[in-house]
């Protein structure tokens, strides 16, 4: 096979040299190193996955603090990165066929090609493995859960259960049934009324929406509790004000849960990026490393 040289489609004097081809990819060396990254990388993630489930726990002032092991994951992810991609992209630099005829310069931008590449296909054998793992304990737990609804509605569809997921589907509309049919006098409900929590709960839920509870169901809540257990309007009033205090500081609490869940979903995401970059650029080296090793030893 006869490759481009160093002087270009023309050699000296205006003589045509000839073209090769075939594609300058070594397809083998690159797929070849690109499974051995892959494989390297699953039994590095199963490792640090075991070491942070090891290292963690839900108790208080036990296992590693969050920032700790954010930092430590972090780490992991690079040297995970940079040792996979590593042995990926040098052993597809040695197992590439050797370039006859070609420039230096263009063996390298090769070789660094070869190793990007590997590293790349790696990548994404990597994200596919993880992807189906993820789907099938999805795929199961849907599927327990469909099992466990079925369950559910043979044992009894009554008129409780549809009204439950009435209000489930449109809580708003359920909260503004209530206040149509509300009595005037909370004392005549709670005495028809069996169970007024279904009401308090829907109250509660357009307040979490709405953001605060309008007075008009504040008073309605402290009529209502004062004719449930016998206590003066005022003190009825107070039990209200502590309770609504309590739900909002409970909703409070959860969305600062969930903001700190969104900020290392983010850090989490930069330190994946980063640590891919770290990836392609240590397979390039490394590819460069081991074919220049191959064109050594001919």
């Amino acid at each position: 096979m006869v490759e481009q040289t160093m002087g270009g489609p023309y050699a000296e004097g205006g003589a045509a040299v000839p073209q090769s081809s075939q594609s300058a990819a070594s397809w083998p060396a690159i797929i070849a190193g690109a499974f051995v990254a892959a494989a390297v990388s699953l039994i590095l993630l199963a490792l640090g996955s075991g070491l942070g489930f090891a290292s963690i726990s839900p108790w208080p002032s036990k296992g590693i603090s969050g920032t700790t092991f954010a930092v430590t994951t972090a780490i992991w992810l690079i040297l995970t990165q940079w040792v996979s991609a590593g042995m990926g992209g040098y052993l597809a630099g040695r197992l590439r066929t050797r370039w006859i005829g070609t420039h230096t310069h263009e063996v390298f931008f090769r070789d660094t090609a070869h190793g990007l590449i590997t590293w790349a296909v790696a990548s994404v054998l990597v994200a596919a493995t993880v992807a189906s793992s993820i789907g099938a304990a999805g795929h199961a737990i849907g599927a327990a859960g469909h099992a466990a609804v079925d369950g559910a509605s043979q044992a009894g569809a009554s008129q409780a259960g549809q009204e439950m997921m009435m209000n489930a589907a449109s809580p708003g509309v359920a909260y503004d049934i209530d206040r149509l049919l509300r009595p005037s006098a909370a004392g005549t409900y709670a005495q028809a009324a069996s169970d007024p929590k279904p009401e308090v709960a829907r109250i509660i839920a357009n307040a979490a929406v709405a953001g605060s509870v309008p007075d008009g169901d504040r008073t309605y809540l402290a009529q209502l509790v004062a004719a449930r257990t016998g206590m003066t309007l005022e003190d009825a009033q107070k039990r209200v004000d502590v309770f609504i205090s309590d739900v909002t500081d409970a909703q409070a609490k959860a969305k600062a849960v969930a903001d700190a869940a969104r900020k290392a979903a983010a850090q989490a995401s930069l330190y994946l990026a980063l640590s891919l970059l770290i990836g392609a650029f240590i397979a390039s080296v490394s590819a460069a490393l081991g074919g220049r090793l191959r064109d050594e030893h001919p």
